[in-house]
């Protein structure tokens, strides 16, 4: 008991050493590691820093081996690879120094990226309405819904906008006649940030010559980012998706929304089977005969 007293008081004694410009110290430590994994979650940025982690650890192994040699080309490497990384994440540091130097500091310490989901599902009721239109009338059509790559850079290539997402808009964005029809709209939390948008161009060779450049440019674009491409053939008014680099063609309405809340909105639909099972728990439905199973399949 002695010796639990004693050590409890080294304990409090060690927190009374502890100033308020130590905690300051440590939250803006914290905060800036927490803005950095950030970054790198939001951008393409990942495999660069598991590069970086795997070169600082041979450099480790390296000097308690006694490789010299080595430990001295690593040395080298990580000096000028301070000035590669300056360059290589040029716009991702130029995009986080406006955000510190706009007036709207307070999107620094928020991430400015809290959605509201009830916007987003909205925006894909929308969605789904006009592409319908669309795809009967043969007009073509290129949606991005942003997800945790932001995609400020295509923005910048097109005309930025600030508005919800309207079929009765994106028809006339769309318009064949309309300015701004040729490029892509983005859509980031349930709103449209960009339209007129340039994407880049898929390097898949093995794409079927069918694809046009409106269907390589969304299968770009989900192949750089996590983004969910939606498309409206032109030649055909054929609607398709693209995920990751895969292409889904020839989606009925239904099928594309369906698509899409499965693909922006998976922890509303968790929540709501979750509801769902816990009600069911509650009040158990009693099994009746074919009757009902009937009116089911029907």
């Amino acid at each position: 008991m002695e010796r639990v007293i004693a050590a409890a008081e080294r304990i409090f004694s060690n927190f009374g050493m502890i100033a308020i410009t130590d905690i300051i110290d440590i939250a803006i430590v914290a905060f800036l590691i927490y803005k950095l994994i950030e970054l790198i979650r939001s951008t393409n940025s990942g495999k660069v820093a598991k590069g970086i982690l795997l070169l600082l650890a041979a450099l480790v192994l390296s000097n308690l081996g006694h490789l010299y040699t080595v430990s001295w080309m690593l040395n080298r490497a990580l000096e000028v690879g301070v000035l590669a990384l300056v360059i290589l994440f040029q716009p991702e540091l130029r995009k986080l120094l406006e955000q510190v130097g706009s007036s709207r500091i307070g999107k620094v310490f928020s991430g400015g990226r809290q959605a509201a989901s009830d916007e987003l599902d909205g925006a894909i009721t929308q969605t789904v309405e006009a592409y319908a239109e669309l795809s009967k009338s043969k007009t073509g059509a290129l949606m991005v819904f942003e997800r945790n790559n932001m995609l400020d850079e295509a923005i910048r290539t097109g005309t930025r906008l600030d508005t919800v997402v309207n079929s009765e808009l994106l028809k006339n964005i769309f318009w064949n006649k309309a300015p701004l029809h040729d490029g892509a709209v983005i859509v980031r939390d349930g709103r449209i940030v960009g339209a007129g948008c340039m994407l880049p161009m898929s390097g898949n060779v093995n794409l079927s010559k069918e694809l046009g450049m409106r269907h390589r440019a969304g299968i770009g674009a989900s192949e750089q980012t996590d983004a969910v491409v939606a498309i409206v053939s032109e030649e055909t008014g054929s609607i398709s998706v693209a995920v990751g680099g895969m292409l889904k063609r020839h989606l009925a309405p239904e099928t594309l929304e369906r698509l899409l809340r499965n693909e922006l909105l998976p922890e509303k639909k968790e929540e709501e089977t979750s509801i769902f099972n816990k009600l069911s728990a509650l009040f158990p439905g009693k099994k009746e005969g074919s009757k009902d199973g009937e009116t089911d399949k029907k």
